[in-house]
C-alpha cells in the first residue's frame, strides 16, 4: 500500500535530475497527501457556481477560481519532499517558499473548448517601463532566456487526472528550443508569442497522475491545456516558484543548478 503521508524528504535520483535537464520536467508522486487534496477540493467547491452532485449543472468548460493560500494549500506547497526537490533543481537558498498556490482553472467535462489551449510558456516579468500597458497588463508580460523571476513552472494535481481528464500537454525538451528562441532578445526578453510551431518535432507527454502528484517543470517548457473528455472535474494549480537569486549562466565556482545546466546546454555554453 502506498504511503500517502510523505513525512520526510526523499531526494530526486541522479537519473531523475538527468532526465529533468534533458526533458524539462520531473514527476513526483505523493508530493502531498490525498487527504490534503480532498480538503482543498471541498474548500474550492464552495466557490464553484455548480451543484457538485449534478453534472447537468456543469455548464462551462472551465471555472477560474481566485488565489488560495493557507490551510491545505500552504501544506501542499511546502512539503519536505518538494523543498528537497527545489534545493536540488534550483539550488539551496535560490528559491522563494510559497504559502499558497494561486488561482485554479477547474476544468469540467464539456463539449466546447475553453479557448485557452494554445502552446505557450508562462510569462514572468512586466515589460518596458516606457510602455505603461505592459507594466499592468499581465498578458503583455515577458520571458527571457535566463527565466528572470521564475524558478520553475509547477503543476499540482488536486484530483486524479487520467488521459481524458484534461491533463496538461507537455513537449519534452522544448525548454531547449525556447532558450534558443529567446536568447537573441537578451535580458529584455520577448512578449507573448504563438508557439504552435516551436518544438513540433518533439513528442507529447500528458501530465497525468493521482491527486497529490506534482510536476516540477523547467520554466521555459512549452505546454498547453486541452478539453476535458472525462467525467469528473479536474482540479489543478500551476503556480510559479519564485527566485531569491536570479539564474546565471556564468558562475566562477561552476555551481550550476540543473535548470542552469539545461540552459547552458541549449545555448552551447556547457
Amino acid at each position: 500500500m502506498t504511503d500517502h503521508h510523505p513525512a520526510q524528504a526523499r531526494a530526486l535520483s541522479a537519473a531523475e535530475i538527468t532526465a529533468f535537464i534533458r526533458d524539462g520536467f520531473v514527476r513526483i508522486d505523493d508530493a502531498f497527501s490525498k487527504e490534503i487534496a480532498a480538503e482543498a477540493r471541498n474548500i474550492m467547491w464552495r466557490d464553484i457556481p455548480f451543484d457538485r452532485d449534478d453534472p447537468k449543472t456543469w455548464t462551462l468548460p472551465v471555472v477560474r477560481l481566485p488565489g488560495y493560500g493557507g490551510g491545505p494549500f500552504e501544506i501542499a506547497a511546502s512539503t519536505a519532499v518538494l523543498h528537497q526537490a527545489f534545493d536540488q533543481l534550483v539550488g539551496k537558498g535560490r528559491w522563494l517558499a510559497r504559502k499558497g498556490l494561486g488561482s485554479f482553472p477547474v476544468r469540467f467535462p464539456h463539449p466546447d473548448s475553453a479557448g485557452d489551449d494554445g502552446w505557450h510558456i508562462d510569462l514572468s516579468f512586466p515589460g518596458l517601463l516606457s510602455n505603461p500597458s505592459e507594466q499592468h497588463d499581465f498578458s503583455n508580460w515577458r520571458a527571457n532566456y535566463t527565466s528572470r523571476d521564475r524558478a520553475l513552472l509547477m503543476l499540482f494535481l488536486f484530483s486524479d487526472v487520467g488521459e481524458n481528464d484534461a491533463p496538461t500537454r507537455i513537449r519534452p525538451g522544448s525548454h531547449m528550443d525556447m532558450a534558443r528562441l529567446l536568447e537573441p532578445a537578451g535580458e529584455a526578453g520577448m512578449p507573448p508569442m504563438r508557439l504552435e510551431h516551436v518544438g513540433t518535432g518533439r513528442p507529447e507527454v500528458l501530465a497525468t497522475g493521482e491527486a497529490g502528484t506534482v510536476y516540477l517543470c523547467h520554466p521555459l517548457l512549452i505546454h498547453a491545456a486541452q478539453k476535458h473528455r472525462g467525467t469528473e472535474p479536474r482540479f489543478m494549480a500551476q503556480p510559479p516558484l519564485g527566485l531569491a537569486e536570479q539564474y546565471r549562466l556564468e558562475r566562477e565556482n561552476g555551481g550550476y543548478s540543473p535548470v542552469e545546466i539545461s540552459l547552458r546546454l541549449a545555448l552551447g555554453r556547457a
